[in-house]
């Protein structure tokens, strides 16, 4: 177990399942930890009887929007001027396909925009913090992906399991390109497949994908302290101290899919988002 004393962390998607995990870990170490959420209250209570820990912030936020998650990071600011781990966990399978107030696809705002807006408001922080760490969730459902970053909504053929892959690999691109931009700054990004967790990440966005998963892999899915074994590792070992850019899989470096891999691709993703968040 690492000491994190003196140190804050702010995890996202807090409230229930491996961000929760994560939260209760990262306090048992000694971390400040910030947990943010559309509903954080919820889970306070149980994460500070949990982790024995006082050191427990919470801060609601709807990071599927760009201006909720502008607001979070404004707010977090207000109250802390030092950040040393984020992390990056909030998202959902949504049933059908619709578009936020900002005009984009749902999956594609919270799932990637949510940390893409989040994290770059935060980036300045976390380079004056450094050693910083940025982990982000993302999973082996991008092998699915067929990504157009002309195209990110998916209007012309949209699918939720298909949405849900496409978004993933934009965790997996945004973290190549992060780790390349953050060079030489002492902060770090990785990303991860946290397993097949039996949350409620499908359960509760419905849809026929989402039961099919929920229904036919659960008794294949491990628990949420197992799925957040591989975030609170890459965000707090020294064994993995000044590792940036790569895809892990149960505490191991993992191939990602050739698009994974496609620092072009990440570049344009990159440039895409910039504009979506700014106009």
């Amino acid at each position: 177990m690492a000491d994190l004393t003196g140190k804050i962390a702010l995890v996202t998607g807090a409230s229930s399942g491996i961000g929760k995990e994560t939260a209760i870990e990262l306090a048992k170490q000694g971390a400040t930890v910030v947990c943010l959420s559309r509903d954080p209250e919820r889970a306070a209570a149980d994460i500070r009887a949990r982790s024995g820990s006082d050191k427990i912030a919470i801060l609601a936020a709807d990071l599927g929007t760009i201006a909720g998650a502008k607001k979070a990071a404004a707010e977090f600011l207000t109250r802390y001027s030092q950040l040393h781990i984020l992390v990056n966990n909030a998202g959902a399978g949504f049933s059908k396909r619709e578009l936020n107030a900002d005009g984009i696809e749902k999956t594609i705002a919270l799932n990637h925009m949510g940390y893409f807006v989040l994290t770059t408001a935060l980036l300045e922080t976390l380079k004056a913090s450094a050693p910083a760490r940025i982990v982000s969730v993302a999973s082996r459902g991008h092998h699915r992906a067929q990504l157009d970053v002309d195209d990110l909504g998916m209007s012309k053929r949209w699918a939720q399991l298909l949405a849900y892959g496409n978004s993933k690999l934009c965790n997996i691109l945004f973290t190549r390109e992060l780790s390349k931009r953050l060079a030489g700054t002492g902060v770090t990004a990785t990303c991860l497949h946290p397993g097949v967790v039996a949350t409620q990440i499908w359960g509760a966005s419905g849809g026929l994908g989402g039961k099919l998963v929920g229904l036919l892999g659960k008794p294949f899915m491990i628990t949420p302290a197992e799925g957040a074994d591989t975030i609170i590792w890459l965000a707090s070992s020294p064994e993995v101290a000044g590792e940036s850019g790569g895809y892990y899989i149960r505490r191991k470096l993992a191939p990602t899919s050739d698009a994974g891999q496609d620092a072009a691709l990440a570049g344009r993703l990159w440039t895409r988002s910039e504009a979506l968040a700014d106009r």
